[in-house]
C-alpha cells in the first residue's frame, strides 16, 4: 500500500558527500559507550535516503566537530530500509541508526532490532501524535521528524467556505456546477482505505481499541462493531451516487482537480504543490465527517531510530536525540521533504509562515497513528479489497462482516 510520497525537493540539489558510501556496519571499537575515560568517542554509522542526505551531512559535522565522534553516513533507497535492517543488525552488519517510518515499529520491535531512544524530557518537546506514533508497548524506539496526514483541498474560487460536513460538501460541490463535487483517488480492486478512513472514524469504527498505555490493542478489533457497519452502508451509497468510484484512480483525480473539474480533493501534502503550480488558489480544510463523530486520518511519522546491537549506543542516542532533534535540523528536513515537522517549535514556525503546512497541520493534530502492530497485515490483506467491493456494488454488511471476520481469524 503506498502511503508516504515523495514530496518537492525545496532545498536544491545534494552535492557529492565525503562520508556518504555506499555499504556500511555497525560501529563501535574504541567508542564503547561504557567507557568511562570520556564521554563520546568513537564512530557511528547512520543509514539514510538521498532525500535526507545533505542535512545530515551538516548535522554529523557539527557532532564530530562537538564531540569527537566520526559519523558515516550511507544512503540507502528508503524502501529497502526496513528490510535491510532487520537482515543485517543481528548479524552486526547494521548501522547504529537509520531512517524510516513509524509504521515499521512493529515489525522491528518484534524482531528485536530496534532500541529504545532515551529522549527524557526532550519528549515534551514534540508533537504528542509523533511521540505516540513511534511508541510501543509503552517505549519511544525514534526521535520523528516529520508527520504526514491527509486533508481536504478545497478550491477557494469554486468554493468560498469550507463545508461543515461530508453532505454539506456535497451539495457545494454540485452547486458548483463542476463535473465531479468531490474526489478521492481509489484503486479499482483495492479502493483506498488509508483515504477513506476519516469517514469510517466519523462513524466510530476505528481499526482497534487501545490499551491502558495509549498503544493498539490487538486482541481488541473494532473494525466490525456497529458503527463499521454503518460505515459501509454509507459507503455503498456513495458508490450508487458516483460520488465514490473506484474507475478514478489518484492520478485521474488530482489530473480533475487540478484542471479545475472539481471543487474539493481528498488527498495529502505531496499533491498541494501541483495544485499550486496549476494555477489555482487552495485552502486546507479539514475533512468532513460523514458519521457523528470526528474525522480522523492516520498520522504516518517518519523518523530515526537506534540499533538494539549498536556498540555505541551513547553517542548514537545523543546524535538522535540532541542533533537530529534540533530544531535547525528539523526545520531543515522540513525544507526538503514538506512535511510538517514533529518538533514543535519547528512546527509552529512552518505554520506560522505556510498556510499549507498549517492546514495539514490542523488536521494532523487530531489525526491518529497509523497501527504498527505487526497485526495490522492481516487488516490490510481485507480491508480495500472489501470496500471496492462495497463501492461496486456488493452486499455491504455481508461483506463488512466477513472482512471482520477473516481479519479476526488471520490475527488469531
Amino acid at each position: 500500500m503506498k502511503v508516504n510520497k515523495r514530496g518537492i525537493v525545496a532545498f536544491g540539489a545534494i552535492a557529492a558527500i565525503s562520508t556518504l558510501t555506499l555499504a556500511g556496519c555497525a560501529s563501535g571499537g574504541a567508542g564503547d559507550s561504557d567507557s568511562g575515560d570520556a564521554e563520546f568517542s568513537g564512530e557511528i554509522t547512520v543509514w539514510v535516503d538521498a532525500d535526507r542526505a545533505g542535512v545530515l551531512e551538516d548535522a554529523a559535522d557539527a557532532f564530530t566537530e562537538d564531540t569527537g565522534v566520526k559519523v558515516t553516513l550511507v544512503q540507502k533507497e528508503f524502501g529497502e530500509i526496513r528490510d535491510q535492517f532487520v537482515q543485517q543488525v543481528p548479524t552486526g552488519e547494521g548501522p547504529d541508526i537509520a531512517v524510516g517510518a513509524h509504521d515499521w515499529l512493529g515489525v522491528l520491535a518484534t524482531n528485536g532490532v530496534v532500541a529504545p531512544v532515551e529522549l527524557g524530557d526532550k519528549a515534551a518537546e514534540f508533537e504528542k501524535v509523533a511521540i505516540d506514533a513511534w511508541s510501543y508497548e509503552g517505549q519511544t524506539y525514534g526521535v520523528p521528524y516529520a508527520i504526514e496526514n491527509i486533508a481536504l483541498l478545497r478550491n477557494t474560487d469554486l468554493v468560498p467556505e469550507a463545508p461543515t460536513d461530508f453532505a454539506d460538501m456535497i451539495a457545494k460541490g454540485e452547486a458548483a456546477g463542476t463535473e465531479y463535487p468531490f474526489l478521492v483517488g481509489l484503486d479499482p480492486e483495492a479502493a483506498d482505505p488509508y483515504h477513506l478512513y476519516p469517514f469510517q472514524t466519523s462513524f466510530g469504527a476505528p481499526v482497534f481499541g487501545t490499551t491502558a498505555d495509549g498503544g493498539y490493542d490487538a486482541a481488541d478489533l473494532q473494525i466490525g462493531n456497529e458503527g463499521g457497519t454503518a460505515f459501509a452502508a454509507w459507503l455503498k451509497e456513495q458508490g450508487a451516487a458516483g460520488v465514490m468510484n473506484t474507475n478514478i484512480t489518484g492520478d485521474l483525480a488530482k489530473e480533475n482537480f487540478n484542471s479545475g473539474k472539481s471543487p474539493f480533493f481528498l488527498t495529502g501534502p505531496w499533491n498541494a504543490p501541483a495544485a499550486v503550480e496549476a494555477g489555482l488558489n487552495i485552502a486546507v480544510d479539514p475533512i468532513p465527517a460523514a458519521g457523528d463523530q470526528e474525522a480522523q486520518p492516520f498520522a504516518g511519522v517518519q523518523g530515526f531510530f537506534l540499533s538494539a546491537e549498536s556498540e555505541n549506543r551513547l553517542a548514537a542516542n545523543e546524535f538522535l536525540v540532541n542533533y537530529i532533534g534540533s530544531e535547525d535540523v528539523q526545520t531543515a528536513l522540513y525544507e526538503v521533504g514538506g512535511r510538517a515537522p514533529a518538533l514543535t517549535s519547528a512546527f509552529e514556525a512552518a505554520v506560522a509562515s505556510d498556510p499549507i503546512t498549517a492546514g495539514f497541520g490542523e488536521v494532523g493534530a487530531t489525526a491518529v497513528p497509523m497501527p504498527s502492530i505487526p497485526e495490522m497485515g492481516a487488516v490490510w490483506e481485507f480491508w480495500g479489497v472489501t470496500e471496492a467491493a462495497i463501492i461496486n456494488g456488493g452486499d455491504s454488511a455481508a461483506l463488512w462482516s466477513k472482512m471482520a471476520a477473516d481479519i479476526q481469524a488471520a490475527i488469531g
